[in-house]
């Protein structure tokens, strides 16, 4: 599940400043500058490996569980293991999409590197790997080698800007199919399709509002997510992951005790009510949809599609268009078995899995997501 920040603050808002104002005025402009730091320290670091990684920390992941362990022991080698403590069972119970983000986490480092001359050999799952979960086995071992780097298109570029934009579209402003080809094009490994049509735009913001309906009104699924909530900057500072509020109104209401977890798990709550409201807005001002499908569904698949999400969402950035992904239905527990069924057959009908679906358009700018330093996910130096 993801949150649209800003019309959820709209929504909630009411007279939560002037009840703060009273309490602790100057808590409500505080920001947890401690959580975007990695964002200003990428890129300066001498160690080719720790300049690639400073980079591949910022790269988009399910949830920001940034579910990343390195061991940078071996001279010249990057071993890369997932965090099993970061896994989202729930709504992703065979770490499908977490092993995506791991793609999206390599390509970037691989993309960084070539920015410093760079070339990485990567060696994935070099002791096996188990289709139904991740465990502590390595997910890739990568080899820098000075002077190996490939050409590739400019897409590095647009690193510092990249988002995953979870705010509503401006419905007034259509993507043109030759802006929709382009980002298509930069894909290098994956079967990638998108479309435009108005009339597939309906019937995909058909499918995809009722998919985030079963998502949020299913409890446990629901509460995973909520868990996840990082509600003002003290708790973001203490945790930069998972699903981020900050800023003035969610700073009074994490001190006047109006928006907690517990007070988004009831559903009787304006909480509830209006932030699922919000949610909704977003699918339902999708301008546009891609989605990447592969023929099979090993993890090295898994690994593909990621790397290859991060060059369409980078390739997105430089034309100015927002991506955001729309995984609810494609999430593999039985409440969503229709949905996913149902997005197969349009989308893949002649077989195979779809690893990610998104809805594409042009939305406001948006700020960074928080994130753990890079020395915090080195468990080996």
């Amino acid at each position: 599940m993801t949150i649209s920040r800003r019309k959820t603050l709209a929504l909630l808002g009411g007279g939560t400043i002037l009840a703060a104002t009273g309490v602790a005025a100057y808590g409500v402009t505080r920001m947890p500058t401690s959580a975007y730091e990695p964002w200003v320290a990428a890129g300066g670091y001498t160690d080719p490996r720790m300049h690639a990684l400073s980079y591949a920390i910022l790269a988009p992941n399910p949830h920001n569980r940034q579910p990343w362990q390195l061991d940078l022991h071996t001279e010249g080698e990057v071993t890369l293991r997932v965090d099993t403590d970061r896994l989202l069972p729930h709504t992703d119970p065979f770490s499908r999409q977490i092993c995506i983000g791991l793609g999206c986490f390599l390509e970037m480092m691989v993309l960084a590197a070539a920015e410093r001359g760079y070339g990485v050999d990567l060696d994935l799952f070099p002791d096996g790997s188990d289709p139904s979960a991740l465990d502590a086995r390595r997910v890739a071992v990568a080899r820098f080698i000075e002077g190996r780097a490939s050409p590739k298109p400019d897409l590095f570029a647009h690193v510092m800007a990249r988002r995953s934009l979870k705010e509503p579209f401006d419905v007034t402003r259509t993507v043109d199919q030759s802006t929709l080809d382009e980002v298509l094009a930069s894909a290098g490994g994956t079967r990638v399709m998108g479309s435009v049509d108005p009339e597939a735009i309906a019937q995909m913001r058909e499918i995809t509002h009722e998919a985030l309906r079963i998502e949020i009104e299913t409890p446990r699924t629901y509460k995973e997510s909520v868990d996840l909530f990082r509600i003002g900057s003290r708790e973001v500072a203490s945790n930069p992951d998972g699903i981020d509020f900050t800023g003035p109104m969610f700073e009074a209401m994490a001190i006047t005790r109006t928006f907690t977890r517990e007070i988004a798990l009831d559903q009787g709550s304006m909480a509830y009510s209006e932030g699922l409201a919000a949610e909704m807005a977003n699918v339902d001002t999708a301008m546009g949809h891609l989605w990447q499908v592969t023929p099979g569904n090993t993890r090295a698949d898994q690994i593909a599609v990621g790397r290859d999400w991060l060059r369409l969402n980078l390739a997105a950035t430089g034309l100015g268009l927002g991506m955001q992904p729309l995984s609810q239905g494609l999430q593999e527990y039985p409440e969503m078995a229709d949905i996913y069924s149902d997005l197969h057959a349009r989308l893949a009908p002649d077989g195979g899995t779809v690893q990610m679906l998104a809805r594409i358009g042009y939305g406001p700018d948006v700020g960074q997501s928080p994130r753990w330093p890079i020395e915090s996910k080195i468990v080996n130096a």
